[in-house]
């Protein structure tokens, strides 16, 4: 069974809500540019750690947090499984859309458009043990609870079904984190402000990923939620980390 927000979390997401409505229209733009196009890899990566669900006709694959999309529509690619996509921010999910139409069908998929929910990652609106897979991509930081959050991925993933979280993380060498975080903190926030019109957005997003668990503790999170088989690995030298689990039971 889905939980109640408590005042606080349902606070926090009001504000997260927001403020992602409010750079909507750029956040494609700045994704992109601000990671140098390197986070159109990482996303590569999360769809070959589900080709074997994709691959299968009767799977089901949830993106969580899609945002405008850009990780579901990477899935979809050349899958015969059904994607789904959901967001709590409508705005997002409208440019989502938008970009599924003006895909080429693809041969193996008879659906040429992406099916999108607008749904909250606290709160889905979905039965419990539905999905083959689940992915969220850069949104189990933005959760009011990462606890909570990985409990609601959890309840409806099928047993056996696969996690896959992909994440912002903490660069570990010296020299790259000195370089990465006067990047991340100083850099980045100028440059979002600029763009997209609202510097707080960009300030938020260093915020985040300052107080989000590092690789072992988030794995650990994942073990104590009921994961197993977990597993995770750095990317561009920590700057983004993949993390796996299977839902037991």
């Amino acid at each position: 069974m889905a939980r109640t927000l408590t005042d606080t979390e349902a606070a926090h997401e009001r504000a997260v809500k927001e403020m992602f409505a409010g750079i909507a229209g750029r956040y494609d733009l700045l994704n992109h540019v601000l990671s140098l196009n390197i986070d159109r890899s990482w996303r590569r990566k999360v769809r070959r750690e589900l080709a074997d669900i994709l691959s299968r006709p009767e799977s089901v694959v949830l993106d969580v947090a899609c945002g405008t999309g850009d990780l579901a529509l990477e899935l979809q690619q050349d899958a015969v499984a059904r994607v789904i996509g959901t967001d709590f921010c409508r705005p997002m999910l409208t440019i989502a859309a938008d970009k599924s139409r003006v895909q080429s069908p693809k041969p193996k998929v008879a659906r040429s458009s992406l099916a999108l929910v607008e749904s909250d990652a606290m709160n889905l609106g979905f039965s419990d043990d539905t999905f083959d897979g689940v992915t969220i991509a850069f949104g189990l930081r933005n959760l009011p609870s990462y606890e909570n959050g990985l409990r609601e991925l959890f309840r409806v993933l099928k047993p056996g079904g696969k996690l896959v979280i992909l994440e912002c993380s903490h660069p570990r060498l010296p020299v790259f984190r000195e370089l990465y975080d006067f990047y991340f903190n100083t850099v980045l926030p100028r440059i979002g402000g600029v763009v997209s019109g609202s510097r707080a957005a960009y300030t938020y997003l260093p915020n985040s990923v300052a107080k989000f668990p590092d690789k072992k503790t988030l794995a650990a999170m994942m073990e104590r939620t009921g994961f197993a088989e977990i597993k995770f690995q750095s990317l561009t030298g920590g700057v983004a980390a993949l993390h796996s689990g299977v839902k037991t039971g």
